[in-house]
């Protein structure tokens, strides 16, 4: 496995802002928040890298979701783009990766409310998929993009990929 690039996860929600959250620097504080006053709050719920990172920072806030589940907060059981456009429709807060917010189109009334804490750190990487436990692996084919990705064009492309002019993505390929 090769580091690649990173960008971060932001919390997003409405302008109403229920938890009164717009502005906290503190991802952990600002969930406590959300549960405090049961906000509204759509999740993955997928088993995806996003979603098991929401479950570690609910965890690391001391929230048991699970309990909550069906209530103010909500799976989805969906990609990130079908959870947003839940959040919208229900004015809830979700997390998401920055990328993905900047491309996504039916924001509504919501913005990036919490944004800056160290937790929401979000590494790409990339690695080949085994060939002896996968023996329809293109290797040779994998390994080259996996070459360019780390070569200095490829981090080099990484970085120069903008989103509404802003960088999206920040190579770190040792």
């Amino acid at each position: 496995r090769h580091d690649v690039m990173y960008n971060d996860f932001v919390l997003i929600g409405p302008d109403a802002d229920p938890a009164g959250i717009s502005g906290e620097g503190e991802i952990l504080e600002a969930l406590s928040r959300i549960a405090a006053v049961e906000a509204a709050f759509a999740s993955r719920g997928d088993d995806s890298g996003t979603h098991k990172k929401e479950l570690s920072l609910w965890a690391a806030a001391d929230v048991p979701v699970v309990e909550a589940s069906g209530g103010w907060y909500r799976e989805t059981g969906s990609g990130m783009g079908a959870t947003l456009n839940v959040a919208i429709g229900m004015g809830a807060y979700a997390l998401t990766d920055r990328s993905t917010w900047l491309r996504f189109g039916n924001k509504g009334d919501h913005r990036i409310l919490v944004e800056g804490d160290e937790r929401l750190f979000n590494q790409y990487g990339v690695i080949v998929v085994n060939p002896e436990r996968h023996p329809r692996v293109k290797r040779a084919e994998a390994q080259a993009f996996v070459d360019w990705l780390l070569s200095s064009d490829g981090q080099r492309a990484i970085a120069s990929y903008r989103i509404e002019g802003r960088q999206a993505f920040f190579p770190n390929a040792n």
